[in-house]
């Protein structure tokens, strides 16, 4: 203990508590509850203040003196039970905090209870639930008591000693709620014994258990003025016990759960047992014995004489010593008792006339002390309050191991500290010995303890560490021989302890560094790792590629984090390496851009490759150009030169002829380089090949004069393909037949024929006389008998058709000038009600002045009308507003403007037509008059307007034009209310 501080404080509470009687005895409940017992009967104190007193007349009906024996209050400070003794035997009385006199339990008439243990985790303030009184002649009993009842619901006799029947001087009990029931847990002691009970089911149940079996005690014989059992509360449940034996203070934990499935139920339920001897607690030759007890969580309080000595129950020392400020006429007899408070961590001693509070102040801030100095470094730590305290508990577990040279157990410990030992102190001691692993170790768990903040400490240990690895692997290295071979080996585990090691610190080692340190150590399988770790996969990709393990490359290259730049960087090595791998790689790989790998495709192509191998390269260009759909020319001009080197030129031709652009709208059909192809094709003879390149690019002369190199019969086909021109595919044509006679040449009559014969394959296209110059002078006319007769029937054909189509022409026009003649001469009849088609008015109605004009028809002087074929008649006037309203603007404003011109010469002087003068001279003779009206009438009467595409042009324009926007809210269709009706109108 620290001088100057107190544990334990003494306050006197009340004087003259008891009313003028002398305290005999005293109990303490939670809720600040006192209830003393008195010569004359029991005081209940409430709030230490004057509270309610019980007077008991003693006296009444009983011979003899009578005083109160004991008193027991509940831990609720509800339930209380009282004996009296006197000459007259004993009774035994109950009240409850609410009521006004205590209740006499007539069934405990004649028993001295001494003990009472009540069930605190049922008990309520309603109900006792069920409680164990012990008396003075050794019998256990079960009371139960409800408050609503005034009286006791039963009483059951459960046990009694019968090998050494002894008093009852204490009882606690505690339960547990189990799957199969309650289990319980009963300690009872008298003057030389400590019982323990415990069984599952009732009270009467588990003590009827017992007839059949011995009971568990633990016997301590010897002589003390009053055997006292106690239990120590915390959070609702018992933790340790201590019994005032006539040996010492027999005390130890509580473990209420420990073998619960016992099937005998005899197990003991008490751990950690030990017994203070009386002689640690007085100076001198003879022990003095305790008068009283009471249990906090790390001290005992005894008392004796008039002291209260505190004992740390742990060490087993007198930390304390308690005086009491007693009246003059106490002193002589002392201090009676102790009693507690568990709830409230109160303890009270009591004289007659005094009661003297005992109040806990952090009785357990040097326990760590305690435990350290008892080796006991668990509890120690589990008992400090600050990061010093805990350094220190770790330097003494250090120090101790360090002394014993369990180097690596002290390495953890010594890590653990902060404050009180630098971490320079540290580290020599371990180089002072010359202990590297144990330093690896320091270093290890002091990264464990930085935060995150630390950075820099982390940085440079996690450094420190890498190097001891290093050090410790090479060292294994030169020790063992085998240790690369035998995977059970320390260097195998401290490879793998130093690879977690790097994986756990990657983001605290600095990068540069700890490549630098890897090299320097020769350690490259610890680079690459160290490498992948960081990311650094350009290293990593590297050293698979130089150890030839192009799988393991490609491995790390497909990862996602993995940029792309390193696919196209690695990709010459790889494919070289193995070329089969790295283009299954690419064809997995997304958002690989081909081109980008056409340099490493073609240093694999420039190498020689056997027959029958399958080209990888052109398996993935395929992969790319069909699959993939790439159009980049430059992706196709590679494949294309390797389809040309091949022996076979099929793969070439299909390459040609396939269109890949097919389904784009203005697309090419092709992406490869024409030109290229042609020379490339040229170079590797490749003659039909480029014989489709020729014709691809148009350049038809070309390719026929190659394909007839090739074959006659692509030549011939080539020179079919051109369709649009005829002049052209009869000049390839003569190109074939030049070279066909020519192929032919010779005196022989049937070589003639079969060349003649080639006239057929032309369908018609050349005649005999196109190739007779190709022949040799010295040919035979006999040998071209048939041919030219033949030519000559053709002819004579074409003459008799052209004489045909001219007798034709010379009808019809024959007919057109009969019908320009008759046209002259038409008419059309009207009757006299037509009327017009726009205004509904008559036709033939007569009108204001009248003119004469071309397309007019007047009887008298009436308004110029229109009579269309169809049937339709219309005003002039009503035909050109018509036509304009809904013709386009550009025509309605032609037709406005002729109107208006025509309205400017319709001034001058009226001429009429020269009744001497034919149809043709009045047509030739038109005025400009009659030049205006002529282009009005076509304008405005070229069709008829309401059968004509005018009409039909209509019906797919709108109600409502653009321009009439502003009367769309004329159109809406709106609800009016007509009576209890509705209706809908449309606005017009």
């Amino acid at each position: 203990m620290e001088s100057g501080r107190q544990v334990f404080l003494v306050d006197l509470l009340e004087r003259n508590a008891a009313k003028g009687h002398g305290v005999i005895t005293c109990m303490a409940a939670g809720n600040d509850v006192i209830v003393l017992g008195t010569s004359k009967g029991w005081v209940i104190r409430h709030d230490f203040g004057v509270g309610d007193s019980y007077d008991i007349d003693l006296s009444a009906g009983r011979p003899g003196e009578q005083s109160i024996h004991r008193v027991f209050i509940d831990p609720g400070g509800s339930h209380c039970i009282a004996t009296v003794v006197g000459n007259g035997g004993a009774d035994t009385f109950y009240t409850h905090a609410k009521w006004s006199k205590p209740r006499m339990l007539s069934k405990l008439r004649g028993l001295v209870v001494n003990a009472v243990a009540w069930n605190r985790q049922q008990i309520t303030e309603a109900s006792t639930r069920e409680v164990i009184l012990g008396t003075d002649n050794g019998q256990l009993h079960e009371i139960a008591v409800d408050e609503k009842d005034k009286k006791e619901k039963y009483i059951k006799f459960l046990f009694e000693l019968a090998e050494l029947p002894e008093a009852f001087m204490g009882l606690q009990m505690e339960t547990a709620s189990l799957s199969n029931g309650t289990r319980y847990y009963v300690m009872a002691v008298t003057p030389t014994r400590l019982y323990s009970f415990t069984g599952i089911g009732s009270l009467d149940t588990v003590f009827a258990s017992y007839v059949d079996r011995a009971v568990h005690f633990m016997e301590l014989p010897g002589e003390i003025p009053n055997s006292e059992l106690h239990f120590f509360i915390k959070q609702r449940r018992a933790i340790h016990f201590a019994w005032l034996s006539g040996a010492g203070i027999y005390h130890g934990g509580l473990n209420f759960g420990a073998q619960q499935s016992s099937p005998n139920g005899d197990e003991n339920f008490v751990e950690n047992k030990a017994l203070l001897d009386y002689s640690k607690l007085c100076e001198g030759a003879e022990a003095v014995k305790p008068s009283s007890l009471a249990v906090s969580e790390f001290h005992f309080l005894v008392l004796i004489g008039n002291k209260v000595k505190v004992v740390n129950r742990i060490s087993e020392q007198i930390i304390e010593e308690l005086q009491f400020d007693q009246a003059q006429e106490s002193v002589s007899r002392g201090i009676i008792g102790l009693c507690s408070d568990a709830s409230a961590s109160l303890f009270y001693a009591y004289d007659q006339n005094s009661i003297f509070q005992v109040s806990v102040n952090d009785e357990g801030r040097d326990m760590w002390k305690v435990y350290l100095d008892l080796k006991e470094y668990a509890a120690a730590l589990a008992s400090c309050h600050d990061a010093i305290q805990r350094d220190q508990v770790y330097l003494e577990q250090a120090e101790a191991a360090f002394s014993a040279k369990d180097f690596l157990r002290a390495a953890s410990f010594y890590a653990k500290i902060n404050y009180i030992l630098s971490f320079e102190e540290i580290t020599l001691k371990f180089i002072g010995v010359g202990e590297q692993d144990a330093l690896r170790t320091f270093l290890l768990r002091k990264l464990d303890n930085l935060t995150k903040d630390d950075k820099c400490q982390i940085t440079m240990i996690s450094t420190w560490a890498t190097e001891l690895y290093l050090d410790k692997i090479n060292r294994l290295l030169l020790e063992d021989d085998t240790a690369l071979e035998n995977s059970n080996s320390e260097y195998q585990s401290i490879i793998k302890e130093f690879r977690a090691f790097l994986s756990d610190c990657k983001d605290m080692l600095d990068e540069t560094t700890t490549m630098k340190l890897l090299e320097s150590y020769g350690r490259v399988d610890e680079l690459v790792y160290f490498a992948s770790l960081k990311e650094q996969y350009e290293i990593v990709v590297h050293h698979y590629i130089q150890q030839g393990e192009a799988k393991k490359a490609l491995e790390v290259l497909q990862k996602p984090a993995v940029p792309l730049d390193l696919q196209y960087k690695f990709a010459p090595d790889l494919i070289m390496l193995d070329a089969y791998e790295t283009v299954e790689s690419w064809m997995t790989t997304k958002n690989l851009n081909p081109r980008k790998l056409i340099p490493a495709m073609m240093r694999y192509s420039s190498e020689p490759h056997a027959k029958n191998e399958t080209h990888e390269v052109i398996k993935y260009l395929e992969f790319c150009v069909h699959r993939l759909l790439n159009e980049d020319p430059g992706v196709h001009n590679l494949l294309l030169s390797l389809y040309a080197k091949q022996e076979d030129d099929g793969a070439l031709l299909r390459f040609l002829q396939c269109k890949f652009g097919k389904g784009r709208p203005n697309g090419p059909e092709f992406f490869y380089d024409p030109k290229y192809a042609l020379r490339l094709c040229l170079k590797e003879k490749r003659m039909r090949a480029c014989v489709h390149i020729y014709s691809m690019m148009s350049m038809h002369e070309e390719a026929v004069a190659l394909a007839l190199q090739v074959d006659p019969e692509l030549a011939m086909a080539e020179a079919d393909k051109v369709e649009d021109d005829e002049d052209l595919r009869k000049k390839l044509w003569l190109m074939v037949a030049k070279y066909v006679v020519e192929q032919e040449k010779g005196t022989k009559r049937e070589n003639i024929r079969k060349a003649i014969a080639f006239l057929k394959e032309t369908d018609g296209l050349l005649k005999i006389e196109d190739i007779l110059p190709f022949f040799p002078d010295f040919a035979l006319i006999d040998d071209f008998k048939e041919a030219i007769c033949s030519s000559l029937e053709d002819y004579n054909k074409q003459i008799e058709q052209l004489k045909e189509e001219m007798n034709d022409a010379t009808h019809g026009a024959d007919n057109i000038r009969n019908d320009i003649s008759a046209l002259a001469q038409r008419y059309a009849v009207i009757d006299h009600d037509e009327e017009c088609g726009v205004c509904q008015r008559k036709i033939l109605t007569a009108g204001g002045d009248y003119r004469m004009a071309r397309g007019y028809t007047s009887v008298g002087p009436m308004a110029p009308f229109y009579v269309f074929p169809c049937g339709h008649a219309f005003h002039a006037q009503c035909l050109i507003a018509h036509v304009t309203r809904c013709t386009n603007r550009t025509q309605a404003e032609y037709i406005l403007d002729l109107q208006k011109q025509l309205t400017l010469l319709s001034g001058e002087p009226k001429r009429e037509l020269n009744g001497g003068l034919t149809e043709e001279e009045s047509i030739t003779s038109l005025t400009p008059v009659d030049k205006i009206r002529s282009q009005l009438d076509d304008a405005i009467a070229s069709e008829c307007p309401f059968c004509g595409d005018l009409m039909i042009r209509e019906i797919s324009l709108p109600f409502i034009l653009p321009e009439e926007a502003h009367q769309v809210t004329s159109w809406e269709i709106k609800p009016h209310n007509i009576g209890s009706q509705k209706t809908l109108s449309l606005a017009m």
